[in-house]
């Protein structure tokens, strides 16, 4: 279905191809995941597919690739939508009309379909992919993963042959990407569409990939094979594939359920983890912000109801909840993008609604879940003057800033050409500036491998160990268990759970880490690690019995 005959793709102002020496077969109804860190080229190998590589982005293209017999390099990406349908990481991106509806359809409209056949699909769309009570929605208010799940839909009901999918699960809560990843498989098994995904967290779609293509940087070929296989010498891997190769189980598990299995032994054995708590303050923290009896309402939608939250110096603390239970409406009203209904915010002494924005940025930041957001600059020397200028901070405070969070950035840079982890690194220089004691990120690790990942685990720690309050809305169950000292969930807008994180995960089969599900109480693999390497040492002497 899909051929890579030594192609090879090299930008302008690159230093080294994107791509070289690519010469593989994806064949027909299978599902196929791209794997590598960042920078790796899963994007570009991606865009090469669908024609947006080389004539939207640019560079040069050597070599052939051909989808369903068709030359990408003489077919532009109209000329291939019959047979290819495409969803970026920005699936904004991807929008032309108002509504849900309306946005399932057009691609139809467009190739002429029969209005008897549009409906039919747009209403199997929305079933399938759980969008039924959005479908008179206004795209503009929608959260983020609810455009995800509308963007896949909007390609979806063109019934093409190849699926192209960049970050498809990034932004959806796990009940929501299971129900996509569902999907993909009936369109596999029962359809024989041709799936290329390229997915940073593994630990939701390796299970599901009939073959995986690594990639393990520029300028190296790509490899296509089993997916046991590859992940045993891939670079990024699943916390399930983590543990197989710590306790040397052959073959690796992918699943959770075979992982189990293999577990059972080490279960009964392993001592239990140390207790997770936040530094102890020298004298009773006073909570930095407080929320209590919070009800929201955007337009005619209540997003927010009786919400009560307290953030205290030095504790992390992550939000949890599927999409559109209100996580973003709870971060906004903290920074006062929203005026509450009723019930009160206070964050470091101010009503954040009621307070100016440059009095504001000293108290409380946000990071949204697009850091582009937050970036309006030219370059980032000029993006880090001008967070100095609007925290009256001294001159160089930013740059210094990120030059500590993450070395070797050059000044003349635009903050479009960064990478998703550089950007959102660079966004949380430009908050941090102001020395604000309330931190909050809205989906920090959307588009992050695991290495950056790990980066800004260490960032928010020591953010958090210098005192600073840490709100975390997010939906990597494995980022949670990793860093927070507490977790809340919210459901309708109502928090249904808050409580120290172990309690909280463990207690909940959708929002529990793969770990936790094979090795409980442990929630990370560097947990499991510790309690492994304490069996193999010698068990401390008894003490004599006093005399």
């Amino acid at each position: 279905m899909i051929t890579f005959e030594q192609v090879g793709v090299q930008y302008a102002d690159a230093p080294a191809p994107a791509l070289s020496g690519v010469e593989l077969t994806i064949p027909e109804g299978e599902l196929c995941l791209l794997v590598g860190p960042s920078g790796s080229g899963k994007s570009t190998l991606l865009g090469t597919v669908c024609g947006l590589v080389p004539h939207f982005t640019g560079g040069t293209l050597t070599g052939r690739v051909t989808v369903a017999g068709r030359d990408t390099r003489t077919h532009r990406p109209r000329d291939l939508a019959d047979v290819v349908g495409t969803v970026g990481q920005d699936p904004a991106a991807h929008f032309v009309t108002d509504t849900v509806e309306e946005e399932l359809a057009y691609g139809m409209e467009s190739m002429g379909l029969a209005p008897a056949v549009m409906r039919r699909r747009v209403e199997e769309m929305l079933d399938l992919l759980g969008l039924a009570e959005l479908r008179g929605r206004a795209l503009s208010s929608l959260s983020g993963g609810q455009r995800q799940r509308v963007a896949i839909g909007s390609v979806l009901t063109v019934h093409p042959k190849v699926l192209v999918l960049d970050e498809p699960t990034s932004a959806l809560d796990p009940g929501a990407a299971e129900e996509v990843l569902a999907v993909l498989q009936r369109l596999v098994h029962d359809l024989g569409t041709t799936v290329l995904l390229s997915e940073h967290r593994l630990e939701r779609v390796v299970q599901y990939a009939d073959q995986v293509l690594l990639l393990t940087g520029p300028g190296e070929p790509p490899v296509l094979g089993d997916p046991a296989a590859l992940m045993a010498r891939s670079p990024v891997r699943p916390p399930v594939v983590e543990l197989g190769l710590l306790a040397g189980w052959t073959p690796l598990p992918l699943t959770v359920r075979d992982a189990r299995r293999r577990a059972a032994p080490l279960r009964e054995q392993l001592p239990p983890p140390a207790p997770r708590l936040p530094p102890a303050p020298a004298s009773p923290a006073e909570p930095v912000a407080t929320v209590s009896r919070l009800v929201v309402s955007r337009g005619a939608v209540p997003a927010l109801r009786g919400v009560e939250l307290t953030l205290l110096p030095g504790q992390i603390t992550a939000l949890m909840g599927r999409n559109g239970a209100g996580k973003s409406t709870l971060l906004g009203t903290l920074v006062g993008l929203h005026a509450p209904a009723s019930g009160t915010v206070r964050v470091d002494g101010r009503t954040p609604h009621k307070t100016r924005p440059k009095e504001l940025i000293r108290s409380v930041g946000l990071v949204p879940q697009d850091p582009r957001d937050l970036l309006y600059a030219e370059t980032v020397a000029e993006e880090c003057a001008a967070a100095d200028r609007d925290a009256g901070a001294a001159p160089g405070t930013c740059r210094d800033l990120l030059a500590t969070l993450l070395p070797g950035v050059a000044d003349d840079r635009h903050p479009r050409d960064l990478s998703e982890g550089q950007r959102l690194t660079l966004a949380l220089a430009v908050v941090l500036t102001a020395r604000p004691p309330v931190l909050l990120l809205d989906e920090p690790t959307r588009g992050l491998d695991y290495a950056a990942k790990a980066r800004l685990v260490t960032v928010l720690r020591d953010l958090a160990a210098r005192g600073h309050a840490v709100l975390l809305a997010t939906h990597d169950v494995e980022l949670a268990a990793e860093l927070a000292h507490r977790t809340a969930v919210l459901a309708e807008g109502e928090i249904v759970a808050d409580g120290p994180t172990p309690e909280v995960v463990l207690a909940s089969p959708t929002f529990a880490p793969q770990t936790a599900k094979i090795l409980p109480p442990h929630l990370t693999v560097p947990e499991a690690a510790a309690a492994l390497a304490a069996l193999d040492q010698p068990a401390a002497p008894a003490a004599e019995p006093p005399r």
